[in-house]
């Protein structure tokens, strides 16, 4: 069993920057692929980053690449996602999920352990 826990969500201004933790408890967090999802009011829960159990290889949606950077500290049983340029469409609650190997997935169906979610809000 893994637990997780975000942290980092809140309010800011289009164009800024907020950096999301999730902190992972449990069984050994380096042997996880790691992804990161939001869910908007009213839309499905979609796929924003994931990385693998090394940090060597990491994967970002369309909407985000470039603006968003996933990254984890196997020593601090952590994972971040550093969101930068933020835009109003961004803001909804952000959830990290453990997937069950040590590879990443896009697809939510692959990942077994999730988080409670931190919202973000991006205002115009």
């Amino acid at each position: 069993q893994v637990q997780l826990v975000e942290s980092g969500g809140g309010l800011v201004q289009a164009g800024g920057s907020l950096r999301l933790s999730c902190a992972a408890s449990g069984r050994t967090f380096s042997n996880y692929g790691m992804g990161w999802f939001r869910q908007a009011p009213g839309k499905e829960r979609e796929f924003v980053a994931a990385i693998s159990w090394s940090g060597s290889s990491s994967y970002y949606a369309r909407s985000v690449k470039g603006r968003f950077t996933i990254s984890r500290d196997n020593a601090k049983n952590t994972v971040y996602l550093q969101m930068n340029s933020l835009k109003p469409e961004d803001t909804a609650v952000y959830y990290c999920a453990a997937s069950g190997s040590n590879y990443y997935y896009t697809s939510s169906n692959e990942y077994n352990y999730w988080g409670q979610g931190t919202q973000v809000t991006v205002s115009s």
